[in-house]
């Protein structure tokens, strides 16, 4: 039974809360920002972690004035792929 995912921590001052899940899946999301010009952090769920476990849940936020390009970007549907 997996654990479940501790709210997000407050953010860092200037920033929003923008997704939360594995590291692996965090790591490309951050790159993926970065390419769109988007300034993002990262921070960790849950303490006590192996560091080595790419399951491992962090948090991803995003400056706030990045936050909603960020998610018309990433969450909004897409009309040219279909």
């Amino acid at each position: 039974m997996s654990t479940p995912v501790p709210l997000a921590p407050q953010p860092p001052t200037g920033q929003r809360h923008f997704f939360t899940g594995p590291i692996i899946k965090t790591e490309l999301l951050l790159e993926w920002l970065a390419q769109h010009g988007l300034t993002a952090s990262t921070a960790e769920a849950e303490t006590g972690v192996d560091p080595d476990d790419l399951s491992r849940e962090m948090h991803v936020f995003v400056i706030a004035p990045h936050y909603d390009r960020a998610f018309q970007l990433f969450f909004a549907e897409r009309e040219d792929e279909f």
